[in-house]
């Protein structure tokens, strides 16, 4: 897909630095009045978000097919942007039960920044590059970097540095032919628009960018066979809370009762995946972890195999 135009534009230049006409009396209006103006202009998040998602598919398919190769997916991004990263790459083990170094944010600052900002961190493209470069970035990986303004310095060093490794690179952004355009081969521009605190970009900007990694890291693991139907059947059952969603995955998608759920989850050493199998099938625990390590760990393809397969 083609990406924009590299247009270098001065803070002031960009849409997310305006002045929002719709917002302009906040300090005015009463507290109900006030809540109501700052949720109309969420709503308005939803369209430019979905303006990305064809840009967003192409991503989620290059992601997959790389992971599947042994790579990994890493975000990169300074103050809220990075701290989105680093909260949804934390979510991808206990969602759905793979290695924490899949799915890596990394933020400037390290991890003192996602309590504190550290002031000019973001401002070293050098640092970025270094980061990235310690994770051990490789051909196979996967970069993507986040930035309201699109041309953050620590941002644009990472995304550099990965592409000189040969690695698939990705912005995600909320203003119009940003500079991140330039290095990442594909673009998720959502434009937000002006905030409803000028400036205030982990208000619409930030609702944005979530929307955008929440929908790429769990459609990437749809695509690695993590989710059956609707279910994370890949959830690693560790806590008492999980344990129980393991019994009620297992329960819908079998259609057994709690007992035999439980039952067959002990039998499995808690893989829901392993435990649906061999209920569907009324095979052992064995028969059923044989046809998933065939079906490449999807539960679909490993109820339908044949014998021959």
């Amino acid at each position: 897909m083609s990406q924009p135009e590299l247009i270098i534009t001065k803070l002031a230049d960009l849409e997310t630095e305006a002045r929002n006409p719709r917002t302009s009396d906040l300090d005015t209006l009463s507290t109900e009045a006030l809540v109501k103006a700052l949720h109309d202009e969420n709503i308005t998040v939803l369209k430019a978000v979905e303006a990305t998602l064809p840009y967003l598919s192409d991503l989620v398919n290059q992601t997959a097919d790389r992971l599947i190769l042994g790579g990994r997916l890493f975000y990169v991004g300074a103050g809220t942007s990075g701290r989105l990263g680093v909260l949804d790459a934390s979510e991808c083990p206990p969602t759905f039960g793979v290695d924490p170094g899949l799915v890596q944010g990394i933020i400037a600052g390290g991890d003192k920044a996602l309590k504190k900002s550290v002031e000019g961190a973001e401002d070293l493209d050098d640092l970025g590059a270094s980061d990235l470069h310690a994770a051990g970035i490789t051909i196979n990986d996967v970069v993507v970097g986040i930035s309201a303004s699109g041309r953050t310095p620590y941002v644009t060093g990472a995304l550099h540095s990965a592409k000189t490794v040969g690695a698939l690179t990705a912005a995600i952004v909320n203003v119009s032919n940003s500079e991140h355009s330039h290095h990442a081969a594909i673009t998720l521009a959502a434009i937000t628009g002006p905030e409803s605190i000028s400036g205030s970009t982990r208000m619409k900007a930030g609702t944005a960018q979530k929307l955008i990694l929440n929908m790429l890291s769990t459609a990437v693991m749809v695509r690695l066979g993590k989710v059956y139907g609707n279910l994370m059947v890949d959830v690693r059952a560790n806590n008492d809370k999980l344990r129980d969603r393991a019994i009620r995955i297992v329960t819908a998608a079998t259609g057994s009762d709690h007992l035999a759920a439980e039952r067959a989850l002990a039998d499995t050493n808690g893989r829901a995946k392993s435990a649906i199998v061999m209920l569907i099938l009324d095979i052992s625990p064995a028969e059923a972890e044989s046809r998933l390590a065939r079906a490449g760990g999807w539960v679909r393809r490993a109820l339908e195999l044949s014998d021959s397969d």
